[in-house]
């Protein structure tokens, strides 16, 4: 699988090589300096199975480059690695699609954990600094946020809340059965049933909820 590595600093497109190599031989990182030139390597190399992508460099205006990669290539994970590590920052990029957020202060056994989760078709966000933004909401948006997403999260029994809780963690739904003492597929089939009824098609979506109202999800009903 090609990993393409799109950030202006060539220290760091050099870690992150260093990284997916311990991950697999298997594994080729693909470097672009810039905007542009990622452009440029998706539109050439049909084998890129994973982005990761810092939110500043030229060319690339954060949520907009966010955006036309979504829109252009939506088959392709994205992971971002930034200096920021805001909560606001961090959920906009999740509301953007990503499925993963690693900060640059973390360290290699951290991105190698998070890069592993990712590949292995799992999600991987800082859930401390998730966790911030729900210890304190932006002033106006947490009650306007919260009615609505209170009023969804009312028709869902505590197993499906607690399930959908735990995949918006990044649990893995092997992990998550074995806590709850049940069967895999019986995780998934409370899953299943929650999405339908929150309207979300797909896992992705389900997860995007699940992190944008985790206190909800813990507190609800």
């Amino acid at each position: 699988m090609k990993i393409l590595i799109a950030d202006d600093h060539w220290v760091v497109r050099e870690s992150l090589k260093q990284v997916t190599k311990k991950l697999s031989r298997n594994y080729q990182p693909v470097e672009a300096a810039d905007f542009r030139e990622a452009l440029a390597i998706l539109e050439a190399e049909p084998g890129i199975g994973l982005m990761l992508i810092d939110l500043i460099m030229p060319g690339f205006q954060e949520f907009e480059g966010l955006q036309l990669l979504r829109t252009r290539y939506p088959h392709i994970p994205i992971v971002v690695i930034s200096i920021h590590d805001d909560p606001e920052r961090v959920l906009k990029a999740i509301g953007h699609g990503v499925i993963g957020y690693i900060p640059k202060t973390a360290g290699a056994d951290e991105i190698i954990r998070s890069l592993t989760r990712v590949i292995s078709g799992e999600v991987s966000f800082p859930r401390e600094i998730i966790e911030q933004s729900n210890r304190a909401p932006a002033a106006g948006t947490r009650q306007e946020a919260g009615s609505s997403a209170n009023k969804n999260i009312d028709v869902l029994t505590s197993r499906e809340r607690d399930i959908l809780s735990r995949i918006g963690e990044g649990t893995p739904v092997s992990k998550i059965a074995a806590q709850l003492a049940i069967s895999p597929q019986t995780v998934r089939v409370h899953l299943r049933n929650a999405m339908q009824k929150l309207d979300l098609e797909n896992r992705e979506e389900a997860i995007h909820f699940a992190v944008k109202n985790a206190q909800d999800l813990a507190h609800g009903g």
